[in-house]
């Protein structure tokens, strides 16, 4: 099983990976400042399933104010995208992500 994953989820060599890994406007799937909170949802690349599971290649975390490293991984893109969503909309709305999830 490959450590390294494309955005679609595939398989991918190191040398691929770090050819992608570089472009980093290519990996931002999000980036939302709400008051003195960055949210910002990446494309990783590399496996963050340390059990059984489909692979985590991507993470919200939030940067600053009251939930600074809050972390939150998927597996797709649409998950990502609709995750980074969900959370900013929880911040705007003065409520923990943890309870948006």
């Amino acid at each position: 099983m490959s450590l390294y994953r494309d955005m679609d989820g595939n398989p991918m060599t190191g040398e691929a990976f770090a050819q992608a890994f570089n472009d980093n406007e290519g990996k931002r799937i999000g980036n939302t400042t709400v008051g003195d909170a960055d949210i910002s949802t990446v494309w990783l690349g590399v496996d963050h399933q340390f059990g059984d599971g489909p692979p985590l290649i991507f993470e919200t975390m939030i940067f600053g104010g009251p939930y600074d490293e809050f972390c939150e991984r998927y597996s797709t893109k649409e998950e990502a995208a609709a995750g980074h969503k969900r959370i900013v909309l929880a911040l705007q709305e003065g409520r923990d992500p943890e309870e948006a999830r």
